[in-house]
């Protein structure tokens, strides 16, 4: 349910804004990253209403969960992403949701799969950031994705079996989220396709151009959800 400009609408917005200035006072967000994330916030709670904060709130706690987690034995791994998000990576993750949340508004009679994109976006990102945080952690193989010839892992478009499927379950439990909110129903396995399809899209796009410079880690990690959005897309109108 959208949320109506109102005194509730306005309680969210502090609400926002409380959690913004704790991510920069902990030093998880820089603060142009916290007004990034709070503008992300809004858009997603205009569009898709509590199940939007909800979902966003999801993937946040635990892209940061996997992010701190034995961040010690990771920067002995080259891990190319600081706990300290920036406006940037912010924006990569969150800026297609964001979208969404304000196609929704602006096109209520579509909004509907303006959400289900939404959706398909986080799961995306979600399954990128628990593959590749806790794939440097658990994983025990690593692959380029292309070749599956054996590459140290840290490299862009590597990836483990173990990663691979943390980053799944990732995208099951924001699958499951937005059912909670939006329904229980084949929708729910569309979010999770396409956040899996999302990260494999992720580690392609890593192993080619990533690698070989021609666009950095935001435009792979903004790619991914958008590409991720549109497999819903498809999915949503393909099996109706």
């Amino acid at each position: 349910m959208q949320l109506s400009f109102s005194f509730e609408l306005l309680g969210v917005v502090m609400g926002i804004i409380a959690v913004a200035v704790i991510c920069v006072k902990t030093r998880k967000l820089t603060i142009p990253a916290a007004g990034m994330a709070a503008l992300v916030g809004l858009l997603t709670a205009l569009g898709a209403g509590y199940g939007g904060l909800v979902l966003l709130g999801t993937f946040f706690i635990l892209g940061v969960k996997a992010t701190s987690h034995k961040k010690q034995l990771k920067a002995v791994a080259a891990d190319p992403h600081p706990q300290q998000r920036t406006a940037g990576q912010v924006f990569a993750n969150g800026g297609v949701a964001a979208i969404m949340g304000l196609l929704a508004v602006l096109y209520p009679a579509y909004a509907t799969v303006f959400i289900l994109m939404l959706g398909a976006s986080l799961a995306s990102a979600t399954a990128d950031t628990l593959s590749s945080e806790l794939g440097m952690v658990y994983g025990r193989n690593f692959y380029n994705i292309l070749s599956f010839k054996k590459e140290p892992k840290g490299l862009d478009g590597v990836i483990s079996l173990e990663g691979t499927l943390l980053g799944a379950a990732g995208a099951l439990l924001i699958a499951l989220v937005y059912g909670a909110f939006f329904g229980m129903d084949s929708r729910v396995l569309v979010v999770l396709i396409a956040g899996v399809v999302g990260n494999l899209i992720d580690s392609l796009l890593g192993a080619t151009l990533e690698r070989q410079r021609y666009i950095g880690n935001d435009a792979v990690n903004f790619l991914n959800t958008l590409l991720a959005a549109l497999v819903g897309w498809g999915m949503y109108w393909v099996c109706g």
